[in-house]
């Protein structure tokens, strides 16, 4: 990875609230270890880490969203590598925040995510 690589992130239906996705989207979740679970873009596409996604590990996604490393180092979040779930597997790293800061960083990195537009989107689930 590289300041320029972009972080692919699964959209939960239920981070989509009136069509407008939520910044729930982007805030890692007490048993995440305050990780936020991404793809690594620069080993997988966009398209493929949704077929893994939804198909292989049987989980929901709508669609991906992305975040550059370097929107995440600007809000002082640090990304890593972390292939044991499998390979192409990152996390953004949200521990050294308070509950208040990690909110406010992931509305930044949503609104980031949006600006950027859909990567990739599940047809049927809009």
């Amino acid at each position: 990875m590289n300041s320029g690589t972009v972080l692919l992130r699964q959209i939960h239906p239920s981070f989509v609230q009136q069509g407008r996705v939520t910044s729930q989207a982007f805030r890692p979740t007490p048993k995440d270890e305050h990780k936020l679970s991404m793809y690594d873009g620069d080993q997988i596409s966009a398209e493929n880490s949704f077929r893994h996604y939804t198909e292989t590990m049987n989980f929901a996604s709508v669609g991906v969203l992305g975040v550059s490393v370097a929107e995440c180092l600007q809000l002082e979040l640090s990304v890593a590598s972390d292939p044991l779930p499998f390979p192409e597997h990152a996390v953004i790293d949200y521990s050294q925040f308070d509950k208040n800061l990690v909110e406010k960083k992931a509305k930044l990195l949503k609104a980031k995510a949006e600006a950027r537009g859909w990567l990739f989107q599940n047809s049927s689930a809009f």
